[in-house]
């Protein structure tokens, strides 16, 4: 067996699970030249996932060949304890981490396991609604947060190698204990993925044409209730317990709507102030504190190259984008870019874009 060297990532990285995360993180690694090697039960998504420049397959027989450095477990949290326990034996020279969403009982199996202090979880908070290979992206963990959770036997140089990833692949690693990213996580992740889902359920119900009526509030609100239903089976009965809790507290704040409608406006805009200063607690881009920023409504018509050319001039402008939301209806012929930018430069990127002929606003 190869030596292992601390803090370095020179590879081989074997990922095990080539859905969106797996085939994601072979290829933000691939940037950086790093040798990955990739498996999945389903050698489709080997197929693809190599295709897309996420690394180099091997045929399940062949990974037994393989003397990684780190192996990336990326399979559903149900699986994820065996892979993990299993690649601990199979290589006891590697380093092994995970992706799943729910720690605790994970680390509890890990620790009555032989090398688990070669292990280190890991969690980066990136997805999207859709899934597989296909919808991977080198991109998908650039400024995003990536727990990573190591036990009470993990030896400093486990976790140094998932701090290590977490960077190659342009995420802020964050370190804390297992039972508190699933505390997290509930609050976060989870609770929003079940008030999103039960928002869109109620639309099943929609008669004439209620949804003709929907705009962007419905759609972004909505938006992840597209996620794997089976996914979410798994992580929601994973972190029960928490999620549950958070779960119990909105039931109290939605009982508290429901008997002020009507009659009780103190009440309901006590309600509606706590939401309005949680959406001021969210960090920023690349984990920053919460700031606030300046929001140019720029609109976009609808033909091609118009949003390439409005990126060219709003960087042309010298004023850097914050963040940027698309809103664009169907049917009409114009869309609605929302560009977030430092506060106090919101008005020189308007009289820039509007030099250039845009239809630009604050």
């Amino acid at each position: 067996m190869t030596a292992i060297a601390p803090n370095a990532l020179d590879g081989p990285v074997l990922v095990i699970g080539c859905g969106l995360i797996g085939t994601s993180v072979g290829m933000a690694l691939r940037t950086h030249d790093v040798d990955v090697v990739l498996h999945d039960a389903l050698p489709g998504n080997v197929e693809v996932a190599a295709a897309r420049g996420a690394g180099r397959a091997l045929a399940a027989a062949g990974v037994d060949g393989v003397e990684p450095y780190l192996v990336v477990v990326a399979v559903p949290p149900t699986a994820a304890a065996a892979v993990v326990t299993e690649s601990l034996a199979r290589w006891p020279g590697a380093f092994v981490t995970d992706v799943t969403s729910v720690k605790s009982g994970l680390q509890r199996a890990v620790d009555e396991a032989p090398g688990a202090d070669r292990f280190a979880g890991g969690h980066p908070m990136a997805g999207s609604e859709r899934s597989g290979p296909m919808a991977a992206s080198a991109q998908l963990f650039e400024g995003r947060p990536w727990a990573a959770t190591p036990g009470v036997r993990t030896r400093p140089e486990a976790l140094d190698a998932v701090v290590d990833l977490a960077l190659h692949v342009g995420a802020v690693p964050i370190i804390m204990e297992a039972a508190a990213h699933d505390r997290a996580v509930a609050l976060v992740s989870h609770v929003p993925q079940v008030m999103s889902t039960l928002t869109a359920a109620r639309l099943n119900d929609a008669g004439g044409n209620d949804l003709s009526l929907s705009g962007p509030g419905l759609r972004d609100t909505t938006r992840i209730a597209g996620s794997d239903s089976a996914l979410w089976l798994d992580i929601l009965g994973n972190n029960a317990a928490d999620v549950r809790a958070v779960l119990e507290l909105v039931r109290d704040d939605l009982d508290r709507v429901i008997g002020a409608l009507g009659h009780d406006d103190a009440t309901l805009g006590e309600v509606l102030e706590s939401g309005r200063r949680g959406t001021t607690l969210i960090p920023g881009k690349h984990g920053s504190q919460p700031s606030r920023v300046d929001v140019v409504h720029v609109q976009v018509a609808d033909r091609p190259g118009e949003l390439s050319r409005l990126m060219t001039d709003t960087g042309e402008s010298g004023v850097n984008i914050e963040d940027l939301r698309l809103d664009h209806d169907l049917g009409r012929p114009v869309g609605l870019a929302e560009i977030a930018v430092a506060p106090g430069v919101g008005d020189v990127l308007v009289e820039a874009l509007t030099s250039r002929g845009w239809t630009a606003y604050r």
